[in-house]
Parts: C-alpha cells; structure tokens; sequence
C-alpha cells in the first residue's frame, strides 16, 4: 500500500495521509467501483488503531476466562477480523443499524457497549449489556440487533431492518453480515430477492474468514465467490484486513443504498486465528503454519500499524501509550466482569416484552410464574 503525505503539522507530523488499497476491488455487476484513494486524518488513524486493539485484547480475555471456566457455552472470538468490525462502523451514519451472527463481540463493542458490558456479559453478571441473561451470542445495543444463534438467520432480519429504514425514510442504511458457513443457507437467497424487488437500503456482507466451523470454503461452496451471489444484485470484494479499504467500500456501497440504489451483497476477504469456537482448536483442518503466515503477513492490526508509522502519522511512543491505556482498560473489566454479581430470579422475567399483555411470566413449570417488570428502555423500539 503507498503512502502519500498531504499536509505536515508544526510537530513533524502528517496531519492526514493517503493510501492505496493493498488489494484491488473486485466488482459484480458495477461500471465503477469503490475509490482508490484511501485518506485517513491522524485521529481517524489513532482511533481506528485503538479500536482494533480494544477488540483484539478483549478476545483474549474472553478466551482466557473460558479457559478458566468463567464463560460457558459458546463463545465464539473475533481474533483477526478487527478492521471488518473497525472499517465499517467507520463508514456508517447514526442512524444505520447492524445486526450479525454469533461471533459478535468486536461489533458490540463497535456499536457501543463498554468493555465491561462485552465481559460482564460473557460471564453472566449485572454489569453485562444484556444484564448476564443473553451471553456470547446475544448482546444488543442502540441500532445492533445481536448476536444471532441460528445460522444465517440474521439475513432476513436484516432486510427486515433495512424495509422499516425505508418506511419510515430515516436514509439508513442496514448492515446485515453472515460468514461464509452461512452463505449456502436458502434463507439468504430469499432475503436476497425480496431486498432487489423491494429496493431496500440493506449491504449484505459475508465475513468470509475461509472456513466455516472446520470445512474450508473449497469444500463447501461450488461458487466462492461471494460477492457474485447476489446474481441480480451488485456486489464488492475487498480485502477484509484492510481497515481502510473496508471503510472505503462500505461507504461506497451505503451511500448508493441512500440514493435508493440498494441492496448490495459484499463479501470480506478476512481470517480468523482462533477456532470456530473454543471448543474448536482450530488445528485439525488446517496447520499451524497457515496461522503464522497470515498473522506474520495479513494482519490487520500489524499493518495498519506499519502503514501510519511509515506515513508519519503517529509515533511509536503514541502507539505504545494506546497500548497500554488499551490493556489497562480491558484488565480493570476482567476483574469487575469476575466479581459482579449475577441478577436476582426476579430479574429474569424483567424487560422480556416492550409493552406486555399479559405480565405472568411462565417458569420452570405452569405453576411457577415470574412477574414481568420494566428495567430499561426498550432500544430499538419504536
């Protein structure tokens, strides 16, 4: 990727640089395609790093708290797919809303939630986004629909999203994102053609990290090129571990969708270091040495780093402050996430419905029943 400087500050360094995309676009059904210039102001650069630190530290808490038995279920991590998370939220507006599959941490964050309330969730305590009661998979916030358990489910709802945008003509945009285990699901073809016939300001992006639980996208798929999946809908390719690239796409695509040009399919080039989830060890179907490669070659923390170094962006000693400030962050969270408490029996009928009928909530039988009660405000709502 080449570096230009555009404007240099009394301190020495650029105010903003601009960059190429290390990999090309490559385009479904469109004349012209994302731009090539890829500009980024020194605290756009300083943000979108921290960011990616942020997600990649809080994963490995998370992966250490599983390990230590503190996290149960699934827990799904995002190690290595930062910049998709980072370079989208970049390019959308207030009022566009995401909604995703499990592995959902990094977006939450994104979206919103503190660190505390990604940890508090995962180890079921009060001070988690869902108050304990939603775990890994399902965590919300303002305009993040989750977290979906069930594969490719999400899809639909997305376009559903996206339909209610249109309706009530906000100009938002919906990010609706699926991995490439997903993209054979019949249920995304159907949100696909109801998305074009409707005209709906909906991007479907697949997170294609390459496999899909332990079966490589070869194995699975006749076609991998997911971006032309879409058929009658155009589509984009972009390297996924480019932050910057992502955000340029993304933009390019959601803007279109605002002038009433949507839907459009989009697939990320990405990687995920860890396994499908933690009782995956990620080893079997593929070697540790494809792991090394891409970490040594692709990753997308590393990289950006080297390109806004390189470009007189930052210094090293700022980078090393956001990491340390970052660690001290996420360490302060894993140990509140540890001892907060766990809500009340009380509380697991609380904010069950927006506005209940009936406000007897059934329990372990038909003869025990918890009273409904509001705790917060019902977000995405309305």
């Amino acid at each position: 990727m080449k570096a230009a400087l555009s404007q240099v500050q009394s301190n020495g360094l650029a105010a903003e640089a601009t960059f190429e995309p290390g990999r090309p676009y490559k385009l479904h059904l469109l004349s012209e395609g994302p731009s090539n210039t890829l500009t980024v102001t020194r605290d756009e650069a300083l943000k979108y790093y921290r960011d990616m630190q942020v997600i990649r530290r809080l994963e490995t808490a998370a992966g250490n708290m599983y390990k230590e038995k503190l996290i149960r279920g699934f827990c799904h991590l995002y190690s290595g797919q930062e910049a998709c998370a980072v370079g989208a939220k970049a390019a959308m507006q207030p009022q566009d809303s995401v909604i995703t599959a499990y592995r959902a941490h990094g977006w939450t964050y994104m979206m919103g939630v503190p660190v505390l309330g990604v940890l508090g969730e995962l180890t079921g305590r009060s001070s988690g986004c869902a108050r304990g009661k939603g775990g890994s998979m399902h965590m919300y916030a303002e305009n993040f629909y989750g977290g979906n358990g069930i594969v490719g489910a999400q899809v639909p709802l997305g376009a559903g999203i996206a339909f209610a945008n249109k309706y009530k003509g906000n100009q938002g945009v919906c990010i609706s994102l699926y991995g490439d285990g997903a993209a054979n699901q019949g249920q995304l073809f159907e949100a696909f053609n109801m998305a074009q016939l409707w005209k709906l300001p909906c991007i479907f992006i697949c997170e294609n990290n390459g496999y899909g639980m332990g079966t490589s996208v070869e194995r699975s798929s006749a076609s991998t090129n997911y971006y032309t999946r879409g058929d009658f809908i155009p589509g984009i390719w972009v390297d996924g571990m480019d932050v910057l690239a992502v955000r340029e796409a993304t933009r390019f695509a959601a803007d279109l969708c605002r002038e009433g040009k949507g839907p459009f399919v989009m697939e990320y080039a990405t990687y995920r270091y860890q396994g499908h989830s933690m009782s995956d060890p990620g080893t079997s179907y593929r070697s540790r040495e494809e792991i090394q490669e891409v970490r040594q070659t692709r990753d997308p923390i590393s990289g950006f780093k080297d390109r806004i170094l390189n470009a007189d962006l930052v210094t090293a000693e700022e980078l090393k402050e956001i990491d340390l400030e970052v660690r001290q962050t996420v360490d302060d969270a894993t140990k509140q996430a540890k001892v907060d408490p766990e809500v009340g029996i009380d509380d697991l009928a609380g904010d069950i419905y927006s506005l209940p009928i009936e406000t007897k909530i059934r329990g372990v039988t038909s003869f025990d029943t918890i009273n409904h009660k509001r705790i917060g405000r019902a977000v995405n709502f309305q």
